[in-house]
C-alpha cells in the first residue's frame, strides 16, 4: 500500500502495524484534527457477506458508545468508496500487545500480570453493563501503552462475524485456545466466556504456556471436559495458592462457577496478590460448587493435589547449565561401607605381618652376629612356626 493512500477522504495511511485473517491494522493520520490514529481494514471477503455488513455497521456503532480508560476508543467506522474496504478508525496506543509481549518476553512478572488482568476486568466489568460481550478477549486484543495503561480492543467484530455465512463454512472465530467450552460447542457466548477468556490470558501470561494445547476445535472441547490445567502455583515459584485459585475460577468449565461479573474477577485477583483467598463470592453455593469439582476431577475421584513444603516447584525458564555431580550426604561419608571395612582389616593385617617379618629377620641375624657382640638368645625352630601360625591367623582374621 502507498504511504500516501487516504481512507474515506481523512485518515493518510502512513505504515503497517499489524495484520491477521480478518484485518490488517495501520498507523494513519487524521488529517482533519491532525492526530494519530490507527486505521483497521477488514479483509476482503468480510465485504463479500452481506449478513456480516449489517452487523458489523451495528456492532461498530455499538463499540463506539464504549467510552473507558481500558477500551480502545472507537472513532469512526464505515466502508471506503475508493477501494470498497470497510474500516474501523480507533485510538493509537503506543505500546505493545500482550502477544507481542509474549512473543518477545515469553511471559510476564506475576505483578505485571496480574495489573493487566485487573485492567482488563474494568473494561470488560463497562461493556458488559453496556450489553456489549466482546467475544474475542486473547492477548493481540490486549494493548499496553508505554505508561503500563491496559485497554481492551475490537469490540463487535467477533459477534458482527458470528452466524454470518463466513462461520457456517467453517471459519473459526478468534483463537481456538481462549474459546470458553461453551463457545466451543457452538453455544451463545455470553459475559463469562470473556472471562473465561481472560483467564487463559492471565494464565499464559504467568506461565508462558496455556491450559490447554489443543490444534483444533473438537480436540479442545475433549481436553476441557477430560483433564484439568496445572495450577499456576505448580509452575511457577512466585505464584501463591490464593493467586492460582483466583485464576482457576475463571477457567471453571460451567459458567455458572466462574466470576458473576469481570469486576469481582478483577477484585478477586487484587485480593490474592495480597494473600486473601477468593471464597466463591458471587458464585454458586459451596455444597454445588463442591458437587461440581468433585464431577469435574473425573471418576477415579482423585482431587487436585496443591504443592505443599516438599513439592518442588519449578521456575518458568530453569537456567541452563553443566549438570552438577551430587555430593554425598553427611551419613553417606559417616558410614564406610562393608567392603571399606574388609580393606581396612586387610591393611592392618598386612602392616602387621611386616612388623613381625622384621623383627624374626633381626633377630635371626643377631644369633649369627660374631661372638664380641653381645649374646643374644637363639631363635628356636618351634619358635618360628609359633609366629607363622599367628601371623596367618592374624590375616585370616581381619580379611572375613
Amino acid at each position: 500500500m502507498s504511504a500516501v493512500e487516504t481512507i474515506a477522504g481523512r485518515y493518510q495511511i502512513d505504515g503497517r502495524l499489524g495484520f491477521g485473517g480478518m484485518s490488517t491494522v495501520h498507523l494513519a493520520l487524521d488529517t482533519r484534527l491532525e492526530r494519530k490514529v490507527a486505521v483497521k481494514l477488514l479483509a476482503e471477503h468480510l465485504a463479500e457477506d452481506p449478513t456480516f455488513v449489517s452487523r458489523f455497521q451495528r456492532e461498530a456503532q455499538a463499540a463506539a458508545r464504549l467510552v473507558h480508560p481500558n477500551i480502545v476508543q472507537i472513532f469512526d467506522s464505515g466502508r471506503d468508496d475508493a477501494t470498497g474496504q470497510y474500516f474501523i478508525v480507533m485510538e493509537y496506543i503506543e505500546g505493545r500487545s500482550c502477544a507481542e509481549i509474549l512473543r518477545d518476553e515469553g511471559w510476564v512478572e506475576v505483578p505485571e500480570a496480574a495489573s493487566i488482568v485487573e485492567q482488563a476486568c474494568e473494561g470488560l466489568h463497562y461493556a458488559h453493563r453496556h450489553g456489549v460481550v466482546h467475544r474475542d478477549v486473547k492477548p493481540g486484543n490486549l494493548l499496553r501503552s508505554r505508561d503500563g495503561e491496559v485497554k481492551l480492543a475490537d469490540f463487535g467484530i467477533a459477534k458482527a462475524t458470528e452466524q454470518s455465512s463466513i462461520t457456517q463454512v467453517g471459519s473459526v472465530l478468534g483463537t481456538a485456545a481462549y474459546l470458553a467450552p461453551e463457545q466451543a460447542r457452538g453455544e451463545e457466548a455470553g459475559p463469562r466466556a470473556d472471562l473465561y477468556a481472560l483467564g487463559v490470558v492471565a494464565y499464559q501470561m504467568i506461565s508462558g504456556r496455556l491450559p490447554y494445547e489443543a490444534a483444533s476445535l473438537t480436540e479442545l472441547a475433549l481436553k476441557q471436559q477430560q483433564e484439568e490445567p496445572e495450577p499456576l502455583d505448580a509452575l511457577v515459584a512466585g505464584v501463591s495458592p490464593e493467586l492460582a485459585d483466583a485464576v482457576g475460577i475463571a477457567l471453571a468449565l460451567d459458567p455458572r462457577d466462574r466470576y458473576e461479573t469481570a469486576r469481582q474477577m478483577g477484585e478477586a485477583v487484587e485480593a490474592a496478590m495480597r494473600g486473601i483467598s477468593p471464597q466463591g463470592a458471587g458464585r454458586r453455593s459451596d455444597a454445588t460448587q463442591a458437587t461440581s469439582l468433585l464431577a469435574a476431577s473425573g471418576a477415579a475421584g482423585t482431587s487436585r493435589m496443591r504443592p505443599t513444603a516438599a513439592t518442588t516447584v519449578n521456575p518458568r525458564r530453569p537456567r541452563q547449565g553443566p549438570a552438577r555431580t551430587p555430593s554425598p550426604s553427611y551419613a553417606d561419608q559417616q558410614a564406610p561401607s562393608s567392603a571399606d571395612h574388609a580393606r581396612r582389616r586387610l591393611m592392618a593385617a598386612l602392616a602387621g605381618l611386616a612388623a613381625l617379618v622384621v623383627i624374626v629377620v633381626v633377630v635371626a641375624l643377631a644369633s649369627q652376629s660374631s661372638t664380641t657382640g653381645p649374646s643374644l638368645r637363639p631363635v628356636k625352630e618351634h619358635t618360628m612356626k609359633e609366629t607363622a601360625e599367628a601371623l596367618t591367623q592374624l590375616v585370616n582374621q581381619n580379611v572375613q
